[in-house]
């Protein structure tokens, strides 16, 4: 098997990003991180946003703050950040006509690109920056001098060296301190999607429910059920994160190592790959995003549904009823209503 080439800092030597002023468009989470990250890194950052909560808060941070196309006219590097189902609107609205030939043209997902929700103009470098974290990760590791790794990769390069800027951004991003891996838009969104619905999100959510419904209807409470199939998911997977599965079965007990073998295939077999493997091929065939982006054009009436599903299952009251007692759970719970 191949050694993935991974870069650190060190290995980014070029310097096409200095000088250029940076705009970000959206002030979210990934926004955020990034944002600031830049700025503490030394470069020149401005804020694109609609006026509301994101303005307030980069204005509070102590950026100048545009709205969408001012910061995109002033800009020589536009970071599009805002939610994959809103960006083809913001773009076309507002970014678009805005862009200069030598722009460079950021983004932190593939999703638009790829789709062809957004088409670029062919003289404009277009790159991708993804932090592989969630935004508050990312700005906390850097902050402690450290990072979080990230992809970059190049979807057209008008330039010349739009590769290096790429990588450039990352270092930035305080990414480059734990690890850089090249990819491509396509490579990039085909394995987000997927890692989203059959692994991290999809698959995890509703493996906990499936356990749970299982011990529930054989009678057994509740609460305890919680406890078993949801808690103590996190420590297993902190186990996983520190050193692999072989960390995770050191650190149990034999019983459990062993029903781990000859239970999980069966429960995750040939019936699961199968679904894994459809789901994959409506990421790759666009299927997938031609049913999120027309729900999110008929006002998200299937997501609105499934989210409510979600929040009002027996599973996430109980839940939310439990973390109510745990002093160590210091984030408010405010997505699901305690069991009665």
């Amino acid at each position: 098997m191949a050694v993935a080439n991974m870069l650190y800092e060190k290995d980014v030597t070029t310097n096409y990003m200095q000088g250029k002023k940076f705009a970000f468009i959206g002030y979210g989470a990934q926004g955020h991180a990034q944002a600031n990250n830049l700025r503490d890194s030394g470069y020149d950052v401005i804020i694109g946003a609609r006026p509301g909560k994101s303005w307030d808060a980069a204005k509070k941070d102590g950026f100048e703050v545009y709205t969408v196309a001012e910061a995109a006219k002033q800009a020589d590097v536009i970071q599009m950040l805002t939610t994959d189902e809103a960006m083809s609107e913001v773009y076309k609205e507002s970014v678009a006509d805005n862009l200069e030939a030598g722009n460079i043209l950021g983004f932190s997902h593939g999703f638009n690109i790829y789709y062809k929700e957004i088409v670029p103009p062919a003289d404009v470098d277009v790159i991708i920056m993804a932090p592989k974290g969630p935004g508050n990760l990312c700005r906390r590791t850097y902050k402690e001098g450290f990072g979080v790794p990230a992809l970059y990769g190049v979807f057209q390069d008008y330039s010349g060296h739009a590769e290096d800027e790429a990588k450039e951004f990352a270092k930035g991003n305080g990414a480059a301190r734990a690890g850089l891996l090249k990819t491509t838009f396509k490579e990039e969104t085909d394995e987000d999607l997927f890692g989203e619905q059959n692994v991290l999100m999809g698959g995890l959510t509703s493996l906990i429910e499936t356990g749970y419904e299982v011990l529930t209807e054989a009678g057994y409470s509740p609460q305890l059920a919680y406890f078993e199939v949801q808690h103590e998911m996190k420590l297993i997977a902190d186990l996983i994160y520190e050193g692999g599965f072989n960390k995770m079965y050191a650190d149990c007990s034999n019983t459990s190592e062993y029903g781990a073998y000859i239970v999980g295939p069966k429960v995750i077999g040939p019936e699961s790959k199968k679904a894994m493997e459809d789901a994959l091929k409506d990421i790759q065939d666009g299927t997938f995003a031609k049913r999120f982006m027309a729900d999110y054009r008929a006002g998200f009436p299937e997501l609105k549904k499934l989210r409510e599903r979600s929040a009002n299952s027996l599973l996430s009251r109980v839940g939310a009823e439990l973390r109510s007692a745990m002093p160590f759970v210091t984030e408010a719970d405010k997505y699901s209503t305690p069991a009665n």
